[in-house]
């Protein structure tokens, strides 16, 4: 399972203008996870644990701030989750996550981006079914045997743990996120998690080659683009 899951920070945005755009997308994730569930980071753990993501992340303390503050306020949008499915260059299975207070706009954006790379949006359920909502913790380690004793001690399930290249990956079941976090902090100390959120885990993979390579590059670049979208996760292997 390993490398497939899906790393925001491998395809994290490299100029000033995309890097905006990273910044934008945590700002409207952090305001609608406080305005639903408080904007104080000990009794909202999900909030906590996102703004720890932005900052992992080099998102500035301000936009962090600005977005809590928003929150603060009570006003403001009114965003929902909406969730696309289909098939990508070279048959590959896509997921988009998107937070939107347009799904109408946002369905036609996502739609268009399937449209012009020559692909085909899905229904909802259509390759979703092959994916596992999993609980993902990566961090420097090399003990195996130890991080899964102080999880078993406090009853998590685990689904897997892999050691490569002196990095512990823990897979879990979404349900698990925040005992399986506090079960290693507790372990371990204060973890300074590479990655630690819940994502979508492809259960096969599908080999990208030659010509699909570049329609895949395009396919992702034009749903960064679009300002709804959050999160993109696929099968693909090139």
């Amino acid at each position: 399972m390993g490398r497939a899951y899906q790393n925001r920070k491998d395809s994290m945005a490299k100029t000033a203008d995309q890097k905006s755009k990273v910044y934008s997308k945590y700002g409207r994730e952090i305001y609608v996870c406080a305005k639903k569930g408080g904007i104080d980071p000990d009794g909202n753990l999900a909030l906590r644990g996102l703004i720890d993501r932005a900052k992992k992340d080099q998102v500035p303390a301000h936009v962090i701030d600005k977005a809590i503050e928003k929150a603060k306020g009570g006003g403001g949008e009114d965003f929902d989750i909406a969730r696309y499915e289909g098939f990508g260059p070279g048959n590959c299975m896509v997921i988009v996550e998107c937070l939107t207070d347009n799904p109408n706009r946002t369905f036609g954006d996502v739609r268009q981006c399937f449209t012009k790379t020559k692909t085909k949006i899905g229904t909802q359920g259509s390759v979703s079914h092959m994916f596992d909502q999993s609980a993902i913790f990566v961090y420097p380690g090399d003990d195996e045997e130890a991080v899964l004793e102080a999880l078993m001690m406090d009853d998590v399930d685990v689904t897997d743990i892999e050691c490569e290249d002196g990095m512990i990956t823990i897979f879990a079941p979404h349900t698990e996120f925040f005992k399986a976090k506090q079960a290693l902090n507790n372990a371990f100390g204060e973890i300074d998690f590479e990655v630690a959120e819940i994502q979508f885990v492809p259960q096969t993979t599908t080999p990208i080659e030659s010509d699909d390579v570049e329609m895949f590059e395009k396919f992702l670049d034009m749903l960064n683009d679009v300002d709804d979208v959050q999160r993109v996760y696929h099968n693909a292997e090139i």
